[in-house]
């Protein structure tokens, strides 16, 4: 069975290319999955620039010195098994390649998920080696696949961003009256109005998001920001504000200004890279004035959530807010999300270029059917 992939250029995230290759035997053990639907956002740019540094190329080698598979969030069915506890036909979500199949190891199975363990991925952070089994996945839902797809991943980072900054007291962020104040770049992005929306639910924090002026409006319409401002507009806000900065743009001279201007700058996380021609890694803010820049492990937050609350408890709580997020981004005239469906593997190379180039409309997320079927959704997506 021949498999097709999408290769990126490591030294050029721009040029890429498609390779089609024999797939290799199956092991004992081992299964082979057919990868149908899988979304394509900022969060996949950031993985693919952050690659080297944090590990993201070594989930699916590509066997190619200087090229590299990104990996994706989405769905796929099982076409071989030789493990006899996954049958043919079932249908997992999970971290896939972008490609046609798959090989994946299952091991340390349960009736909800398993966990690949293919060697390679053997030391590589466990919440990603994780594969959910949807016929017994809480949070799954058959006419949902598309809106899994996009916002699953997301949120799960967007919910683990607010809950590290609870954990934290907020870094002592409050001002007089209580109240703590969050900046997010990227105000637009996925994962940071995801952030948004987890962090307006608690009533003593303040959401300020940043944005480049076209997207304002469309941030605004959210309606859980209590303010957004265009980065031009960012001097505007009171230089003695306690304050968080979230950054999801990874933009190092506007990391720079917010270093600067906050003279009480209480903490400054880096999640993402949605300005990828702008990049600047955590190490190279070493001197900016006020808190060290740290890039958020979402992996560390949930081994110590795990820890504490039990995995179960965990599984619960992600699952409320999870559909109760997903209940909001659906509906609305127009809703939050608007999802455009791309097919064929062969339009991945100018699907990413538009993803890449972050000039797109806010309201629309990105996802690719490799199969003849339309994927259902829910009403208003």
């Amino acid at each position: 069975m021949s498999t097709t992939e999408f290769l990126l250029d490591l030294a050029d995230l721009s040029r890429t290319r498609m390779r089609t290759r024999e797939g290799e035997p199956l092991a004992p053990g081992q299964i082979r999955v057919a990868v149908e639907l899988f979304s394509l956002s900022a969060n996949n740019v950031t993985y693919a620039a952050f690659g080297e540094a944090m590990h993201y190329w070594q989930f699916f080698p590509s066997g190619e010195d200087g090229w590299g598979l990104v990996p994706v969030w989405g769905f796929a069915t099982v076409v071989q098994s030789l493990h006899p506890d996954v049958a043919v036909g079932e249908r997992l979500y999970g971290f896939f390649p972008p490609a046609s199949h798959a090989v994946l190891a299952p091991g340390r199975l349960s009736p909800s998920r398993f966990t690949d363990a293919t060697a390679l991925r053997a030391d590589l952070p466990a919440v990603y080696n994780q594969y959910f089994r949807c016929a017994q996945d809480p949070l799954y839902t058959p006419d949902s696949e598309a809106i899994q797809a996009l916002l699953r991943p997301l949120f799960i980072t967007s919910w683990l961003i607010d809950d590290f900054l609870s954990d934290n007291g907020d870094f002592s962020a409050q001002d007089s009256s209580g109240v703590a104040t969050v900046l997010l770049s990227s105000a637009s992005s996925k994962t940071a109005y995801g952030t948004a929306f987890q962090l307006a639910q608690r009533p003593n924090v303040r959401v300020i998001g940043l944005t480049s002026h076209a997207h304002r409006a469309f941030c605004e319409s959210l309606g859980f920001y209590a303010q957004v401002l265009s980065y031009e507009q960012l001097a505007q806000l009171d230089a003695a504000t306690p304050c968080v900065y979230v950054d999801f743009a990874g933009n190092g001279d506007l990391r720079r200004t917010i270093h600067e201007q906050f003279n009480h700058l209480r903490y400054s996380m880096v999640i993402g890279n949605t300005h990828v021609d702008e990049r600047a890694e955590p190490g190279s803010a070493r001197d900016l004035p006020g808190p060290r820049a740290t890039f958020f492990f979402a992996p560390a937050q949930i081994k110590k959530r795990t820890g504490e609350w039990g995995a179960q408890v965990f599984g619960e709580r992600l699952a409320q807010a999870w559909f109760g997020f997903t209940r909001r981004a659906a509906a609305g005239t127009p809703p939050w999300l608007q999802i455009q469906t791309h097919h064929g593997l062969d339009a991945l190379p100018a699907l990413w270029r538009q993803v890449l180039g972050g000039h797109g409309d806010a309201r629309v997320g990105h996802v690719l059917a490799t199969m003849a079927r339309e994927p259902t959704q829910e009403s208003g997506s």
